[in-house]
């Protein structure tokens, strides 16, 4: 046994981001996750490039970086859901399968015969996970939806970035596409409780999940800020809305963040700093004080900050147990001795690339640990395998489908 999924079979019939990131947490648990993609073009993301992976020598690839991203230890099946060839062949996998993902648009799968009502008749412990823009309620459940939008509609861009006035201020969106993401994330935390309730009850259920919901769950305290003031809070930059100083600092040589999230952090960082006045100074002693007061105390703080180099205060500030730390981009990050101690970076072998490196799970199970053997899969790689195994199908009637367009 390997991973605390191991047992589980899942169906993705999910494109782009938010359901692939779903289903590939499933199979870094250890489920068998088959993904079933268009004949000849496959899930959107495929064609997401450049970039592209390389071969062994150096040559471009026709796997896109992006969707090997999000589709790590899934085997790929090529079939064509408007035929209804493919639509049988669906639903037999369905049977044999404990979950099944799909981002189709509201009401699109109903048509083909595979929507939740039809599949939970032929298997009713399927675990069936919807992932719209909106969900399947509301005057907006018809709508599509993508992370830029999610992001603005649910006011994340509205605190993310500088403030109107500051050069360059105005709404930005997040590096990555967070909404996709934390909704795939939802999607799995959903999915893995669903499977605990049916194993108490022995029946699946239709799980309904949406991009703007999540987008929303996202402000977290922000949102509270709102609903506990009724003011919407604004862009403060790489300010911290709540507690000071919470921020990058200039130092001579580039910048460092500081993050004092209490009182006594804040003392030791004076100290450090050599600025212990400005610690008892009244209107700086409590973290209250100094959010009322931030305008006064964040002009004297970057004073100091910007006297010494970001090494110096990297090491200065981690002897005095201040959190702290340099902005890396992603090759430093990647670098980091840390992340190479927890083993965030694997290579797998690839039919194309020869080797391919990725990204490793940030899990970590004492009892299950997490294996990473499969690659993201060139498209349709498993077809014959799945359709052998699990639908009963010889290379004669694979022949006849695939002739037929329906795989």
């Amino acid at each position: 046994m390997s991973g605390p999924l191991s047992h589980i079979r899942a169906l993705d019939l999910s494109r782009v981001l938010a359901g692939p990131w779903a289903g590939q947490n499933l199979a870094d648990l250890g489920a068998e996750v088959i993904k079933v993609e268009r004949p000849r073009s496959g899930d959107d993301s495929r064609g997401y490039g450049p970039p592209w992976m390389k071969d062994a020598a150096s040559r471009d690839t026709s796997e896109a970086a992006y969707f090997m991203a999000a589709n790590r230890g899934k085997k790929s099946i090529t079939v064509n859901l408007t035929h209804s060839e493919g639509q049988r062949i669906v639903r037999e996998l369905a049977k044999q399968c404990d979950v099944l993902i799909e981002n189709y648009k509201y009401g699109d799968l109903e048509r083909y015969g595979l929507g939740y009502a039809e599949l939970s008749q032929l298997n009713p412990r399927l675990v069936y996970c919807s992932i719209t823009g909106f969900g399947h309620t509301g005057p907006s459940r018809d709508k599509p939806g993508y992370d830029f939008m999610a992001q603005g509609m649910g006011g994340l861009m509205s605190i993310t970035g500088e403030p109107d006035e500051v050069p360059g201020g105005g709404p930005m969106r997040v590096g990555v596409p967070v909404i996709d993401i934390f909704t795939g994330m939802y999607a799995s935390i959903a999915i893995c409780a669903a499977l605990a309730g049916r194993a108490e009850t022995g029946k699946g259920q239709h799980l309904d999940v949406a991009l703007f919901d999540a987008a929303l769950a996202l402000l977290a305290n922000q949102a509270m800020t709102y609903l506990a003031t009724g003011k919407s809070p604004g862009r403060i930059g790489n300010a911290h809305p709540s507690i000071v100083p919470y921020q990058v600092f200039r130092t001579s040589d580039g910048a460092v963040i500081v993050a004092c999230g209490n009182d006594n952090l804040f003392v030791k960082f004076c100290a450090a700093a050599g600025c212990s006045d400005l610690a008892s100074d009244a209107r700086f002693a409590r973290n209250a004080d100094r959010v009322r007061n931030r305008a006064e105390l964040v002009p004297l703080l970057s004073t100091v900050m910007a006297r010494r180099t970001t090494g110096d205060w990297v090491a200065a500030l981690e002897a005095a147990g201040v959190p702290c730390g340099p902005i890396n981009d992603v090759a430093q990050a990647l670098a980091e001795p840390q992340a190479v101690a927890r083993g965030m970076t694997v290579r797998l072998g690839h039919p194309l690339a020869g080797e391919v490196p990725l990204m490793a799970s940030p899990m970590k199970f004492s009892g299950t640990p997490l294996r990473h053997e499969l690659a993201p899969p060139v498209l349709g790689q498993h077809t014959d395998e799945i359709l052998e195994r699990f639908v009963g199908l010889d290379a004669q009637a694979r022949a006849k489908l695939r002739e037929a367009g329906a795989i």
